[in-house]
């Protein structure tokens, strides 16, 4: 039992239901199974985006272009759907995800080939693609009158009780837990991340591998892009501002490391939720909106500490089994 309860999912899950409980103290509604769905549709899209992120940082590397990418691939797919009102909607959808993979590739080319840094990569392509948005659209807005009912309705609606944006996660779960769990690419992900000389001596190369990574990143971010825009039905150049941040924080209270090789599915998606719990409920007891960015703040820097400090440990366990076998 208490080796159950040093796993990091295992604390969110307690941590969460602990949170949802002090809540409920107050308002028992927000408990309520509408409410949760609610809660959890809400998260839905950081879930999509921070599943992307996670495989980037398990490359040892970081994509902080991932809202704006959201906000360009949105705001493109709301101006074919202006321009084009009979375009299906799955040919939109697939067309936000492939430009959002074209814009993560740039991202991995830059990365690979001419072997930047990431976090200048990311801050630069960041910028170009909010500047972008502007040329495209002069600083216009796109409202909701201007989208087709069917580009608004598709996260609107339920299949089996759920929303299809909640059910869109949970694709993207599903087939992000096959993906590292179960595929080479996966596993060469935590392999680079855990020890690039050693990936390269195992056959994987660590530049094509990152580039991978940032276009699955990138493709995720388009799907949210469209998730996004057709959900709130408003494009815009700032939609999403700032988004990146909480995408980052989502995987590291999961306990991905940003030092690379280490992280889950399940602690990614548990670390969005944990994020997207305290959102809804903060304002629901009328805390300040710089106190709700206060305490979302001091939960990453404690989730930082707490990785670094796992981390330690581990390290000290692998070097006190090699004195002993020694």
């Amino acid at each position: 039992m208490i080796n159950l309860l040093r796993h990091r999912e295992i604390q969110l899950l307690i941590a969460i239901a602990a949170l949802a409980m002090m809540i409920a103290l107050r308002f028992p509604s927000f408990i309520s199974p509408a409410s949760l769905g609610n809660v959890y549709a809400d998260t839905s899209i950081l879930i999509i985006l921070a599943l992307g992120q996670m495989a980037v940082i398990l490359t040892k590397c970081v994509d902080l272009s991932t809202a704006a990418t959201l906000a360009l691939t949105g705001m493109v797919a709301a101006m074919l759907n202006n321009a084009f009102p009979g375009l299906p909607i799955p040919v939109i959808v697939l067309i936000a995800i492939a430009l959002g993979a074209l814009l993560g590739a740039i991202n991995g080319l830059l990365v690979w080939k001419l072997d930047m840094p990431p976090i200048v990569v990311t801050l630069g392509t960041m910028t170009v693609y909010r500047g972008v948005i502007f040329l495209l659209t002069n600083g216009k807005w796109i409202n909701a009158h201007e989208m087709t009912d069917a580009f608004k309705a598709l996260p609107r609606d339920h299949l089996f009780g759920l929303s299809l944006l909640s059910l869109s996660s949970l694709v993207v779960i599903a087939i992000m837990a096959v993906m590292l769990g179960r595929t080479t690419t996966g596993r060469a992900f935590y392999a680079v991340g855990g020890n690039a000389n050693a990936a390269v001596y195992a056959g994987i190369d660590p530049g094509r591998t990152r580039f991978i990574a940032f276009i699955v990143s990138g493709a995720l971010s388009g799907l949210a892009g469209y998730l996004w825009i057709a959900r709130y039905a408003v494009a815009y150049v700032d939609i999403a501002l700032g988004f990146e941040l909480d995408v980052v924080a989502a995987c590291v209270i999961g306990g991905v490391s940003i030092a690379g090789g280490i992280g889950s599915v399940a602690g990614a998606v548990l670390g969005a939720l944990f994020l997207g719990v305290i959102k809804n409920a903060l304002p629901v007891i009328n805390i300040s909106p710089f106190w709700q960015l206060a305490i979302s703040g001091a939960v990453i820097i404690l989730a930082v500490a707490f990785n670094a400090r796992a981390e330690r440990k581990k390290g000290r366990i692998i070097l006190r089994n090699a004195e002993v076998v020694a």
